[in-house]
């Protein structure tokens, strides 16, 4: 080494040896630090390049979930969510069992509707713990997340939320089935939507005479007056002098045969200074209405009082105030008298076998009772 490289030494050591000792390592401890993170940087780099993304990153910058990962998911979603009776997500209300169970609000039903039936205590299908309407809750969670999981338009194919399914079969999809809007004069015309504009374009039907519409209209005008001919005679027996009405209360009853068979009975009630009695039966006293999918309910007015003369009277059944079952109003008509106090039993007006098992499911069934005594 030169002496003027010797002085320079000396002077970069100036302070001691033992301090120049020191700042050489620390020197090239910062060296070793920059390529080391340089290192690391190159080492991120290439694994954010790659098909797998850092654990320690925050979820907004890791890799989207492939479509395959996420169709498992919601199959597995399904699966934890979905009726333990039907095995089908749940379309509307989802009840749980005390152990957390879920049931549709369909099947929920049926099960009340099939023990009262078979004079059971209801039962969850899963952990035969006992379910009632008391005993029983509704998820929420589980409803706000069925309502969100995906599924499939019966028109167009495409996927949409469940909570917006509804609203896009009715308004939005272009391939929903809609109907010409010269039906009412006869076109039988239906198809999809995105085809209406170029049908009603040239739909024949408005370019008709009026002696090949007056067929049509005349069919409708019988459908008209089908209808208001209900609507009439409830106006008319609305006239009548003598009109009274109550709140009826079927109660469940077992009759004593061998095998019991579920029927339904009111109390007493009075009404027009008479006094009456209710009874219903299931599937007109089948035998095992349990196994039927189809149920319905009738019923018969008897006439406990003793009348020196005919009662001539029209009733109606119509559902209760506090009650959501969907009942079509039927008049019917019956004379009373001594010998002849019991109407033939004569069908509920419900809609169908759902609203059926409704009634099934209460633990009474409430309805409202209408009666006309026609003066003669």
């Amino acid at each position: 080494m030169s002496s003027l490289e010797e002085r320079e030494v000396g002077v970069a050591a100036a302070p001691g040896s033992s301090s120049a000792g020191l700042g050489v390592g620390a020197v090239g401890a910062a060296l070793e630090a920059v390529a080391g993170a340089a290192a690391m940087q190159e080492e991120v780099g290439i694994r954010r390049e790659g098909p797998e993304s850092d654990p320690d990153e925050p979820p907004k910058k890791r890799v989207k979930m492939p479509e395959g990962e996420a169709g498992k998911l919601e199959e597995r979603l399904y699966s934890v969510l979905c009726c333990t009776v039907c095995l089908d997500l749940p379309k509307a209300s989802v009840y749980q069992c005390t152990n957390g169970h879920l049931m549709c609000a369909g099947c929920f039903i049926h099960l009340l509707a099939d023990s009262r039936l078979k004079e059971e205590q209801a039962t969850c299908p899963n952990c035969r713990c006992e379910i009632s309407k008391n005993l029983c809750c509704r998820n929420l969670a589980v409803e706000k997340a069925v309502s969100e999981l995906p599924t499939d338009c019966t028109f167009c194919l495409k996927q949409f939320p469940r909570s917006s399914l509804e609203r896009h079969q009715k308004e939005e999809c272009q391939d929903r089935v809609t109907q010409c809007k010269y039906k009412r004069i006869g076109c039988p015309w239906q198809g999809p939507f995105h085809e209406l504009p170029a049908h009603e374009s040239e739909c024949s039907h408005p370019t008709k005479t009026g002696t090949e519409l007056m067929g049509i209209l005349g069919e409708m005008d019988q459908n008209h007056r089908r209808d208001m001919q209900l609507y009439n005679s409830i106006f008319s027996l609305l006239c009548y002098e003598k009109i009274g009405f109550t709140e009826v209360q079927f109660r469940p009853y077992r009759t004593d045969d061998f095998i019991t068979r579920l029927y339904y009975e009111t109390p007493r009630f009075t009404v027009l200074n008479q006094t009456w009695v209710l009874k219903a039966r299931v599937n007109d006293s089948e035998r095992n209405p349990n196994l039927s999918c189809k149920r319905t309910l009738s019923f018969q007015l008897i006439l406990k009082s003793k009348v020196n003369s005919a009662l001539e009277c029209s009733f109606l059944l119509l559902k209760g105030p506090y009650d959501d079952v969907r009942i079509k109003p039927v008049i019917h008509h019956h004379s009373f008298s001594n010998d002849t106090n019991e109407t033939d039993y004569v069908p509920l007006p419900i809609s169908d076998s759902v609203e059926c098992n409704k009634l099934l499911a209460a633990k009474n069934i409430n309805l409202r009772l209408f009666i006309f005594q026609i003066q003669k």
